[in-house]
């Protein structure tokens, strides 16, 4: 078992730009049945750890008590726990309670930024992947957003029309499932929804990638809570937060990981013989007498908790020509 406290956790300077911190709490617990000894395990369900993104406290306990290791990713902030069990039950229990400070921007500033100005470490967003064929939806993506003003604004647009195309359906895909795919099913689950938003940024040499968290202010009907996936695209000088089902709102999302599709964002990744038999999930606002916090509610501006590569400068909308679409 491992409890950290807010005194090892938070930073000991100001929030960046004096915001009002978004206090959020969120408890996972997943359970295991290891069938044969000697069965690894990669976790993905720990808070990342931003500048915008501050734990206040977390918690961690594996049952039974074995050894683990923490590998934390230095561009994105994912952090991975890796574990080896025997067998019998495995009992993952993490919870944490997080600060949420959010750089707030008027969309009509934030632009698209040439690929010549991109920081190096946002240049692998703009390719394909496995799950996200941005160069198969290019045409489609250059006939109906290419002549469109290049700023958030458009991305907006992107996220707009992927929310009123596609129908989200449980069970409607699987782990096989891909843009492309749900391009022409028009339908899917968050993770569709996700791809296929990358997909067709990337293709207009918009960096994309894939990011999860949870899916607070979702609708009760649709289910308990569960993890969710977003889309945070490159803008300026920030990496700015879209979420296509419109199903969460963005202001209450905790980001666990970011890659390039949901391959490199998986909560859990086993190797060997193992039944999964549980996952219970909680996220909720956390609102302390003695403090002020930002409750999460959908407005209109531009939202972010990654500042981007340290050395970018550019905080203003610059107008840009039409750039080719990748090959």
């Amino acid at each position: 078992m491992v409890e950290l406290s807010a005194s090892s956790l938070v930073p000991t300077d100001a929030p960046p730009d004096g915001s009002i911190p978004t206090r959020m709490a969120y408890s996972v617990e997943l359970t295991y049945k290891v069938n044969q000894p000697g069965a690894d395990f990669l976790f993905n369900v720990q808070a990342a750890r931003t500048k915008r993104q501050r734990l206040v406290s977390e918690f961690l306990e594996l049952s039974p008590a074995i050894a683990s290791q923490e590998f934390t990713d230095p561009l994105s902030s994912m952090r991975l726990l890796r574990l080896r069990a025997d067998t019998g039950l495995l009992v993952v229990r993490y919870r944490c309670v997080i600060d949420l400070i959010h750089a707030r921007n008027d969309p009509a500033e934030v632009p698209e930024t040439w690929v010549c100005s991109l920081p190096g470490e946002v240049l692998p967003f703009l390719y394909p992947s496995r799950y996200c064929e941005s160069d198969i939806l290019s045409a489609f993506a250059n006939q109906q957003f290419g002549s469109l003003f290049q700023g958030y604004s458009r991305v907006q647009t992107i996220c707009d029309w992927v929310q009123r195309h596609i129908v989200f359906t449980p069970g409607s895909s699987d782990a096989t499932t891909t843009a492309v795919d749900t391009f022409k099913n028009r339908e899917g689950v968050c993770r569709d929804f996700a791809h296929l938003m990358i997909a067709l940024c990337r293709a207009l040499n918009l960096p994309a990638r894939f990011a999860t968290g949870f899916d607070y202010g979702a609708d009760p009907a649709l289910g308990p809570t569960d993890f969710h996936a977003y889309v945070e695209v490159y803008l300026g000088c920030r990496w700015y937060i879209f979420d296509p089902t419109g199903m969460a709102i963005p202001m209450g999302l905790v980001r666990l990981a970011s890659g390039r599709d949901a391959s490199d964002c998986a909560y859990a990744t086993i190797f060997g013989d193992v039944t999964p038999l549980a996952r219970w999930l909680t996220v909720a606002l956390l609102a302390e007498s003695d403090s002020k916090t930002n409750a999460p509610m959908r407005f209109e501006k531009a939202l972010s908790t990654d500042d981007g590569p340290t050395h970018c400068t550019w905080r203003r909308a610059v107008a840009s020509p039409m750039l080719p679409s990748l090959m």
